[in-house]
């Protein structure tokens, strides 16, 4: 039985509706868990949302509205967002459901109740006055090193405010070693490897504890402390336990290897988080792994971090402050998901910054969705139906082994080769499988769709070179079966990329198999692709192909 895939990605803050930077993120998610499932990997693929903080207490007040009112109405949004862009997962974190905070007092429990022996104070938690600048807009203490050439603190940290309160801390500072160690042994912890060197460099600078509490004096939407009803949870011990209390743990039990075969199931070795840059460092690069280590997790059970990069606009980060933000649902209103996931991960390398651009998501449209996929399907079908009736006829027979007909067996082989796709037809009807050139691997998908695009070119240059409306005027045997291994190579290639795209373009790709008229009967279910099936020859002779219909009509600026 295949161990679960378990992949999750950075839950929302429900501060503000979704912008184009959230969009990105889940549909990168959403790739990864397609492509896994087409493998025949079992998925567990987790999603949600913050719902807790200051900032949305804040919100809500300024809109004189309940906390609870306010983030049900901002939740909504994002659910609704995932239903249009088809992004499918198996769980929906909410960090206001009873479930969760369940797990999160129950591990603050546990870890307050871990006590030293010399000592009898507890050995993760403490509790200590500190005195300091504040920044209102990022909930946390600052220190020196927050601060500018200047001297000042940046504009980034928004109103500062000087505070003095007692609150409870999280020793993180004494397992500095074992995180670094950690980092050490494990050299594709982080993805890009260069983000992993950031962080390691993040670590080496660590001192100080982690501040987990605020009063409830001036806030009260969070998760109660169990050992103290005068102060809730702070953002960290809340938001990112997420990743597990959704997934089955149980805080009982503190020993990984005694926790519910269905929780360590879904989270082992084969874990992926996805986070944007701005919180490897510190939440999820230091605070997350040692969080973990304290719950006694093993380092094989951590999980590997990929870190994507922002979608900017004209150079600059989006924000809602800004007011720069892109509305994800105006674009899918506009243009459909497939064209808006399609822009989304082909315009961007994973780990890197873009720029977003309404006119190169056209652009990108028309070039390779609309000329490059559309016109192949339309015209293979249209060829088709003119010259084969809807039937198309895979070239084998007497023409393969007979020594007098050679050249047409050479150049059935010579289509094949062309398309990046070739099967070898042994006398004793034996094959060899093909193997089509895709890269998600290390989750690089643009590159993956940049190698399906390059499939698609060959095939659209052998329409024009072979030019199967002339092999169809040709009377002769040879002439017949030319123009039966052109439109055969065309049919069998589209059905191949239809496949190999489904984890972007999910919707098109369902749109190619009806036209194709292959597995009807599972149309519209994801079970449908599989990369096993992407293997030339699958098509049986004879076939009978549907109409054509356009599948990306073109965008006229």
């Amino acid at each position: 039985m295949p161990k679960t895939f378990f992949i999750t990605t950075a839950i929302d803050y429900t501060n503000s509706p979704p912008h184009i930077g959230h969009a990105y993120e889940k549909v990168l998610a959403d790739v990864i868990a397609r492509y896994h499932r087409l493998k025949g990997d079992k998925v567990f693929f987790l999603t949600g949302v913050d719902q807790h903080g200051q900032k949305v207490q804040q919100s809500a007040a300024k809109a004189g509205v309940p906390p609870a009112e306010f983030v049900k109405e901002i939740t909504q949004k994002f659910v609704d967002l995932w239903k249009k862009l088809d992004v499918y997962y198996d769980e929906w974190a909410e960090t206001t459901s009873e479930r969760h905070k369940k797990v999160v007092q129950g591990i603050l429990q546990r870890l307050w109740d871990e006590k030293d022996p010399t000592t009898g104070e507890s050995h993760w938690i403490y509790k200590a006055k500190q005195a300091g600048y504040y920044s209102v807009r990022q909930e946390q203490f600052l220190t020196d090193k927050e601060r500018g050439p200047d001297g000042e603190f940046g504009p980034e940290w928004g109103q500062i405010e000087f505070r003095e309160e007692e609150n409870y801390y999280f020793r993180l500072s004494q397992h500095k070693d074992w995180l670094l160690s950690y980092i050490d042994n494990r050299k594709d912890a982080v993805i890009p490897d260069f983000r992993q060197t950031e962080l390691r460099n993040a670590v080496e600078k660590l001192s100080g504890d982690l501040c987990i509490s605020r009063p409830k004096s001036r806030l009260d939407w969070g998760i109660e402390l169990p050992f103290d009803k005068d102060f809730v949870n702070y953002v960290w011990f809340d938001a990112l336990t997420n990743y597990i209390s959704f997934a089955g743990y149980d805080p009982r039990d503190g020993n990984y290897a005694k926790q519910p075969q269905e929780f360590r199931d879904r989270w082992s070795k084969d874990t992926l988080q996805i986070i944007g840059k701005d919180i490897l460092v510190p939440a999820h690069g230091i605070y997350w792994p040692i969080m973990l280590h304290a719950l006694d997790f093993p380092d094989e059970a951590m999980p590997q971090l990929l870190v994507h990069g922002w979608w900017n606009l004209g150079g600059a980060k989006m924000s809602k402050s800004a007011g720069n933000i892109v509305d994800p649902f105006t674009l899918i209103e506009k243009y459909g998901a497939d064209a808006l996931r399609y822009y989304l991960l082909s315009e961007i390398g994973t780990g890197g910054d873009a720029d977003f651009s309404e006119e190169r998501l056209v652009i990108r449209y028309n070039a390779d969705l609309a000329n490059s996929v559309g016109n192949l399907l339309n015209r293979t079908l249209t060829m088709v139906a003119k010259y084969q009736d809807n039937r198309i006829a895979f070239p084998q027979g007497d023409w393969l082994h007979n020594p007098d007909e050679r050249s047409t067996e050479s150049y059935a082989q010579h289509i094949f080769k062309q398309i990046g796709a070739y099967k070898s037809h042994m006398s004793e009807g034996r094959t060899l499988p093909i193997t089509f050139p895709i890269t998600f691997g290390p989750f690089v998908a643009n590159a993956a769709i940049g190698n399906i695009l390059a499939i698609l070119d060959q095939a659209n240059t052998l329409v024009e070179s072979a030019a199967p409306w002339k092999l169809a005027k040709g009377l002769d045997k040879v002439s017949k079966v030319k123009l039966n291994s052109v439109l055969y190579a065309l049919s069998e290639t589209l059905r191949v990329v239809a496949i190999l795209i489904s984890p972007v373009l999910p919707a098109a790709a369902h749109g190619i198999f009806d036209q194709l008229k292959w597995k009807i009967e599972l149309g519209g279910k994801e079970e449908r692709f599989s990369l096993a099936d992407a293997e030339w020859g699958k098509l049986p002779n004879g076939h009978v192909v549907g109409k054509p219909v356009p599948l990306f009509p073109r965008i006229e600026s």
